[in-house]
């Protein structure tokens, strides 16, 4: 499969499957990539000014854009749709493409990168013979739009993590950055030892004992 079932999967996903409302959310398309608008817009039934261009980065060479993905300078390629939820007007910010993008209101939830193009060290692309799609998804941010909260660190799995680091360390302020840290260092270093990474001095090992270090010198900042 490619655009025409990629982009209705994530769609009726996040609409249908996890319910947030259409009126929330707004996509991006590549400039030059019709196709992918013309899907939002004809099989998804997207209103147009909820479907927004964007094109290369000013000053920068032709595909250096938010919305087109690369993994080097050669190799596969194409060009992304990403989906935005807004958190509505009490959140300052812009829509994507918009001087004031770069604000919280708007929050990138979701990207489908198309894989169609091939480029070569010569910057030539070459379609690839079987296009492809691979997508990914925020978890801790759509968490945080299913739980009605705006900050990843107000999510269910964070506050805990936040309440018994601040217990642990006699903090009371649980805005606290470093207990925001110690929660997320915690949780990483969870998911690597289950994976089999141990501390070490080298490799995977040496980035968690790097990770768990941090964790301690926030922990003794707090007290």
């Amino acid at each position: 499969y490619f655009k025409a079932e990629a982009i209705p999967f994530a769609w009726n996903l996040l609409t249908q499957v996890f319910g947030l409302p259409p009126e929330k959310l707004c996509v991006t398309v590549y400039h030059e990539d019709d196709e992918a608008f013309a899907i939002w817009r004809d099989k998804v039934g997207l209103p147009e000014d909820k479907i927004i261009r964007i094109g290369d980065k000013p000053g920068k060479a032709k595909y250096e854009s938010d919305n087109f993905w690369a993994m080097g300078d050669t190799g596969p390629c194409g060009p992304c749709s990403e989906i935005f939820y807004d958190h509505g007007p009490d959140v300052w910010g812009g829509p994507p493409g918009s001087p004031e993008e770069d604000g919280d209101r708007f929050i990138e939830i979701w990207n489908i990168v198309f894989m169609q193009f091939e480029r070569d060290a010569s910057g030539t692309m070459k379609p690839l013979p079987r296009p492809s799609i691979d997508t990914g998804m925020g978890l801790e941010r759509i968490a945080a739009v299913l739980q009605h909260v705006h900050s990843n660190y107000e999510i269910d799995i964070f506050r805990n993590l936040i309440a018994a680091a601040a217990e642990a360390t006699g903090c009371d302020d649980l805005a606290q950055t470093s207990l925001k840290v110690i929660a997320d260092h915690i949780r990483a270093t969870v998911f690597l030892m289950v994976d089999g990474v141990l501390p070490g001095n080298e490799g995977r090992g040496y980035v968690l004992r790097r990770i768990m270090r941090r964790a301690i010198r926030h922990g003794y900042k707090l007290g």
